[in-house]
């Protein structure tokens, strides 16, 4: 009975509380979303895919383990990450099952890398030729989260209006696409089309919310 009511044990309940929270796809979808900037829950119901019902209930679960916190605004109940940490918890668990789940490797070599195979950009490269004009950055992401948040410079032109909208990128450069994070589908789909436009292209290797968290510029 002393073992259970131990300070040691009540400790580790709460960090499984946060660990459980973690342990489901669509709140982690969710907390994706929601490193692009603040969301509504209708708007996170919209990017997600998720009923309304069903994301406010995942909301409350991260809200609950501390990994959310939320606001009233008027009619809307809006949703952010609680600190930078969430996101530096969320690399780590992508960079360890990354490395010990061979699924994923299978994953990535069956879906994202035949679309595309080149090396990715790194941060550091594009750090270095934003200033040389040899780069033009793109930003897939929908208008609100650009408008959250953006690398200095970028374009927006969301993916599906991405065809249309192909004499808005300056030619000659090399087009560097970015979207949510390194498993959005978003770039991979756009580096696609760009190359079968004729437009050479790449993906950073990264999304907006690691170049952030890496402490460097960002425009809003």
């Amino acid at each position: 009975m002393a073992a259970k009511s131990s300070p040691k044990l009540s400790i580790l309940e709460q960090i499984a509380m946060v660990a459980k929270a973690l342990g489901n796809p669509h709140r982690l979808d969710l907390l994706e979303l929601l490193a692009q900037g603040e969301r509504s829950v209708e708007g996170l119901a919209a990017a997600s895919g998720l009923s309304f019902a069903n994301t406010s209930q995942h909301l409350q679960v991260l809200r609950r383990s501390g990994l959310a916190v939320s606001r009233r605004s008027g009619l809307h109940v809006l949703y952010r990450t609680s600190g930078d940490d969430v996101l530096e918890l969320l690399a780590a668990l992508r960079r360890t099952a990354a490395r010990h789940v061979e699924e994923i490797d299978r994953l990535m070599q069956g879906f994202f890398h035949q679309r595309d195979a080149l090396e990715p950009v790194s941060r550091d490269e594009l750090v270095g030729r934003l200033g040389d004009g040899t780069v033009t950055l793109l930003d897939v992401r929908p208008p609100e989260e650009y408008a959250a948040g953006h690398l200095p410079g970028a374009i927006n032109i969301p993916l599906k209006e991405l065809q249309r909208r192909l004499g808005e990128l300056p030619d000659g450069a090399e087009v560097v696409a970015y979207c949510r994070g390194p498993y959005c589908v978003l770039a991979f789909e756009a580096v696609a089309s760009l190359r079968e436009c004729g437009r050479a292209a790449r993906r950073l290797q990264d999304g907006f919310p690691e170049w952030r968290l890496a402490g460097l510029p960002v425009e809003t």
